[in-house]
């Protein structure tokens, strides 16, 4: 899998992120989907049942399923320990890393600006220390963790499985956009917020493979 995702690819990643947080990519996707009365697609079933709580049961089985695997070693036998053993931590890293970085963000979410019915003003995620009248603690998007946290699966499988983990490769980032998209219609979070999850948890997942090696 280090092949295909080289570290010079998540370094291409970043600098496009960095050009839509230069641009006003995030207000434009947000005025899209919302009104000065709010968000129409917030409390639907779909964004909210289906997309929102259902993709946190989907993670719940996912973690428990990488935890049954370092538990009973009948579960994907030609996985060695050191390698089930990474996949866990590094998934666990990767959460406990965007959730420590929402933790300290003074970002809000995108319906807690006035433009939409709330009372922040938008300020951009890089100014630093700078408060936007809203709840804050917004940035990254905890929801996309839910799924691009667990990349390292593509990394652990890959010696012993390539076809699963060409398919859990698939179903992480299908998943994420997924989540992302239910989480940006629903007002709850930028476009940006789910794209640096999603790269913080590439980033993190080749450290790890790195390192490993």
């Amino acid at each position: 899998m280090q092949t295909l995702l080289p570290f010079r690819w998540a370094l291409l990643a970043l600098v496009l992120l960095l050009a839509w947080d230069a641009s006003p990519g995030d207000l434009w996707a947000m005025q899209a989907v919302g009104t000065p009365q709010g968000f129409a697609w917030r409390e639907v079933w779909l964004t909210r049942g289906l997309i929102h709580e259902g993709g946190r049961w989907v993670s719940y089985a996912a973690m428990a399923f990488i935890v049954a695997v370092n538990l009973s070693p009948r579960l994907l036998p030609a996985l060695t320990r050191r390698e089930r053993t990474w996949w866990l931590v590094t998934t666990l890293v990767c959460l406990a890393v965007i959730s420590l970085i929402k933790r300290v963000s003074l970002t809000s979410c995108p319906w807690d600006l006035a433009m939409f019915g709330g009372a922040a003003q938008y300020v951009s995620h890089w100014s630093f220390g700078v408060q936007d009248g809203g709840g804050g603690h917004c940035f990254p998007s905890g929801h996309a963790s839910a799924a691009f946290a667990y990349l390292a699966g593509a990394w652990a499988l890959a010696r012993a499985y390539p076809r699963a983990a060409r398919r859990w490769a698939v179903a992480v980032v299908v998943l994420g956009v997924v989540y992302g998209a239910g989480q940006m219609v629903r007002g709850a979070h930028y476009p940006s917020h789910t794209l640096w999850t999603g790269w913080i948890c590439w980033a993190v997942t080749l450290l790890a493979a790195r390192w490993r090696t």
